[in-house]
């Protein structure tokens, strides 16, 4: 109630003040309400875009285009105003406009050629990874993938374009040697990728799974920033942030390994390490070579990130140490020849990648590795190391969504030192210093969301072989469907020769060797479903050659070798023929001659099958708790020379074939049991044939096969991962 000395309101005053605000704002509506902007959104074919939203900039005033692409609004605004038109699929159209003349008027609208659908260059391109736009591999495979046991290299070769090519263990892609293909960690060369080896004993991948989230791998045809490479280069990436605090720890008939992840606001450090021993393996498969102390391992690996404003910052070292010491028959010797063999190798690399300015990207970094080989072969000394060093600086500048320009520079640096010791007559040092500083850039132009070319070169300088080279590279691709695209590239590539040939550069002056690839790809991708053909030829030129049976000192080098590699290659993933199962085939042939090395006339290398095809599948038994695989891989017969014969490389092994299989039973959500065996039918397989120096006395060239060091590799594993979050499990590293 009003308080007794409070006067009572005055009512007709109230109303009166009430009907002349509500007047005035009604004729300060009716005013600034006469602007009307009204049009038309097309695009570039000229049929209408409904559904596009359409405002004016720093407003609430705007509309919707209707099914026949036409808007209009009312807008109090006047003068000048940034009129707004957006939609999913076409680039944001933004023009200055007067208000007051805007009215029926047309936009059209450009199709967005970043959009998730756009082309992407395939040619030469096989991606794997949870932020490639078209997965051939996943992380998951890497691992899980029947016979590959944890090998990055292992799983690749079940691709199409790689060979299997047992008594060595690294990659050889169409129709090149291993030497040909580079690694590459976060963008940076890792000068020593493999393990240490002797001879027909196979090596593998020094890398494991754990710490990367994905891949790229050129079979040919690969981007201007990469140099020192004339088939492939393999491209893995550390993973930019960790997922949470966990520890792993795995108990294996191979080993131990222990991981740990600690992760921050805006850091998070990952380590594993292990210990390979593989004597329990090898008193329970049967073995081609007699074992004086069997192979064994120690390692680790580290990557720590720091996540900053505008970019991240990585560091990543690995080592390991190993040795063996074995026994291995040899047709030129009564007895067999004793290897014992120590290797210590350290690698670290640190970068950056981040934006700075407008539109500016900046990627730099700096690598070192460090290897070191003691090695007794019968009465033999044969001590090396190698210290080897990359720069790298990259910039890329988005000049607008229909071009983007990269360019940039790095040096290598690489010392090798060799001491040669028989023990009784002859001691020998031979080793080179090579710098190599290039310099490139590469510019992505997209004409449309299904036309895009990549045009760049690639400059170098080699200070050891005294020369300059320019190298031009380009690719294409059109997409014609949603599902379907080409592609075609074309690149100039040049290498240093080998190791086993450069440490003479001081008896010799050699030359880069060569190679032209011309690749023409088609790529099927649908949800679930990927098809892939590839037709390529690759022509070599500049090879080494040399004219003695063994590759010394005073033998005569010249860089007049020569070889072609053409082939087919087709692949095709699905997962969606039936439940929990998702497979693979991928299927081979190549064409390949080369008259180099001491070869006497063009003839096909011994690592090179003319015909390869792996099938791979995967089923998750949801009743059982368990993923099954099995791989099946076959290669036909691979050449061969018989001196007993007069025709060069005129033998041929018979068929490769192996079947592998493996088994992870989840335990409990954390705790995994895992089982798998490679060539579980126990095929004799046979990679080739030695044969001795000098004929027996009855004129005849004696011979031994080369065969694996076991029929089988049989493996079993525990694995347990502690984390806050209970679901977490090392399925995806085993």
């Amino acid at each position: 109630m009003p308080h007794q000395n409070q006067r009572p309101p005055k009512i007709n005053t109230m109303k009166t003040k009430l009907l002349f605000t509500i007047s005035f704002l009604f004729l300060t509506a009716f005013t600034f309400a006469q602007n009307t902007i009204s049009g038309k959104v097309l695009d570039q074919k000229g049929k209408p875009v409904p559904g596009a939203n359409i405002y004016l900039d720093g407003t609430y005033d705007g509309a919707t285009s209707s099914e026949t692409g036409d808007f209009s609004f009312e807008t109090t605004t006047t003068g000048n105003q940034t009129l707004v038109i957006s939609f999913l699929l076409y680039e944001t159209f933004k023009k200055e406009i007067d208000v007051t003349n805007f009215k029926d008027q047309s936009v059209k609208l450009r199709e967005n050629v970043n959009a998730l659908d756009a082309v992407v260059i395939t040619a030469g391109n096989l991606d794997s990874g949870d932020k490639a736009r078209v997965s051939v591999l996943k992380p998951l495979d890497i691992v899980t993938t029947a016979g590959s046991a944890g090998n990055i290299i292992a799983a690749l070769q079940t691709l199409p374009g790689t060979q299997n090519v047992g008594e060595d263990g690294r990659l050889f892609v169409r129709g090149g040697e291993a030497s040909e293909t580079q690694t590459f960690v976060d963008g940076i060369r890792v000068a020593q990728p493999y393990g240490a080896t002797t001879n027909n004993l196979p090596t593998r991948s020094r890398f494991s799974p754990f710490l990367f989230s994905g891949m790229s791998f050129s079979t040919g045809g690969y981007s201007a920033e990469y140099g020192e490479a004339l088939s492939s280069v393999l491209l893995l990436n550390t993973k930019d942030e960790a997922d949470q605090n966990k520890t792993d720890i795995s108990f294996m008939t191979v080993g131990l390994g222990v991981g740990n992840t600690q992760k921050w606001k805006k850091s998070s450090l990952s380590v594993n390490t292990s210990y390979i021993n593989l004597a329990p393996y090898q008193a329970v498969i049967p073995q081609n070579v007699e074992w004086n102390n069997p192979y064994q391992s120690f390692g680790g690996e580290a990557v720590y990130r720091y996540s900053l404003e505008r970019g991240i910052f990585k560091f990543y070292a690995a080592f390991d140490a190993e040795k063996f010491d074995l026994n291995q028959k040899n047709v030129n010797f009564k007895d067999p020849i004793r290897t014992d063999l120590d290797n210590n190798n350290f690698y670290l690399n640190a970068s950056y990648k981040g934006d700075f300015g407008t539109g500016w990207q900046l990627t730099s970094g700096i690598s070192y590795g460090y290897s070191k080989n003691k090695v007794k072969y019968d009465i033999n000394d044969i001590d090396s190391n190698e210290n080897a060093a990359q720069l790298k600086l990259k910039l890329r500048k988005n000049i607008s969504n229909y071009f983007k320009l990269s360019f940039g520079a790095d040096y290598f640096i690489t010392k090798f030192n060799e001491n040669f010791d028989n023990n009784i007559s002859i001691k020998t040092a031979n080793g080179y210093d090579s710098n190599i500083a290039a310099f490139y850039t590469e510019g992505d132009i997209l004409f449309s969301k299904n036309l895009a070319a990549k045009v760049g070169f690639r400059l170098s300088n080699n200070s050891l072989l005294d020369e300059t080279k320019l190298a031009p590279r380009a690719s294409i691709a059109y997409k014609f469907s949603k599902t379907s695209q080409l592609s075609f590239a074309y690149g100039d590539f040049s290498q240093t020769p080998v190791v086993d040939y450069i440490k003479f550069s001081r008896y010799h002056q050699f030359e880069s060797e060569k190679a032209q690839h011309y690749i023409l790809n088609y790529q099927f991708t649908k949800p679930g479903q990927i098809f892939r053909a590839d037709l390529y030829y690759k022509d070599y030129s500049n090879l080494v050659q040399y004219n003695t049976r063994d590759i010394q000192y005073n033998s005569v080098f010249n860089n007049n070798g020569s070889g072609y590699a053409k082939g087919l290659e087709l692949y095709w993933r699905d997962s969606n023929l039936y439940k929990n199962l998702e497979y693979w085939i991928s299927y081979s042939y190549i064409d390949s001659e080369r008259l180099y090395k001491n070869f006497p006339t063009m003839a096909t290398p011994n690592f090179i099958a003319n015909h390869s095809l792996s099938i791979v599948t995967k089923y998750f038994i949801t009743d059982w708790k368990s993923q099954v695989g099995f791989t099946n891989s076959y290669s036909s017969g691979r050449p061969y020379n018989d001196p007993n014969q007069t025709q060069f490389m005129n033998g041929k092994t018979k068929s490769y074939n192996s079947l592998s299989f493996n088994w992870a039973y989840l335990l409990t959500t954390q705790k995994i049991l895992y089982f798998s065996v490679s060539n579980i039918l126990g095929t004799q397989n046979v990679y080739g044939y030695d044969y001795a120096k000098l004929p027996d006395p009855n004129g005849v060239y004696q011979r031994q096969a080369v065969v694996p060091t076991a029929d089988r590799f049989f493996f079993v594993g525990f694995f347990w991962t502690i984390s806050q979050n209970k679901s977490e499990n090392q399925l995806k590293n085993l």
